[in-house]
């Protein structure tokens, strides 16, 4: 079994930071990409950035380009999203994923799934 735990969400103001984490655990699965996704109450859920997991490179939503970070650390299975200059738009459930297929970019095509962490952002 797979598992994906997301961590470092909570309160910040805008123009603030936060850092999530997303720690794999569980038997090894062939994970090219890893992603972070969003959903906001009564919004459908968005595709926020993904990582290649072995070559490293990046893809960002329009929406937070620029702002955001994806990266990761191989050692710890871990994959992060730095968030700065956060905005109340940012205010949602986070939520790590991990694709077997290279450039996953729909929600469907990830088959892991964290349980998300909430971020909440204060105008």
């Amino acid at each position: 079994q797979v598992q994906l735990v997301e961590s470092g969400g909570g309160l910040v103001q805008a123009g603030g930071s936060l850092r999530l984490s997303c720690a794999a655990s569980g038997r090894t699965f062939s994970r090219s990409t890893m992603g972070w996704f969003r959903q906001a109450p009564g919004k459908e859920r968005e595709f926020v950035a993904r990582i290649s997991w072995f070559g490293g490179s990046t893809y960002y939503a329009n929406s937070v380009k620029g702002r955001f970070t994806i990266s990761r650390d191989k050692a710890k299975s871990t994959v992060y999203l730095q968030m700065n200059s956060l905005k109340p738009e940012d205010a949602a459930v986070y939520y790590c994923a991990g694709a077997a297929s290279a450039g996953a970019a729909r929600g469907s095509d990830y088959e892991y799934w964290g349980q998300g962490t909430q971020v909440t952002v204060s105008s």
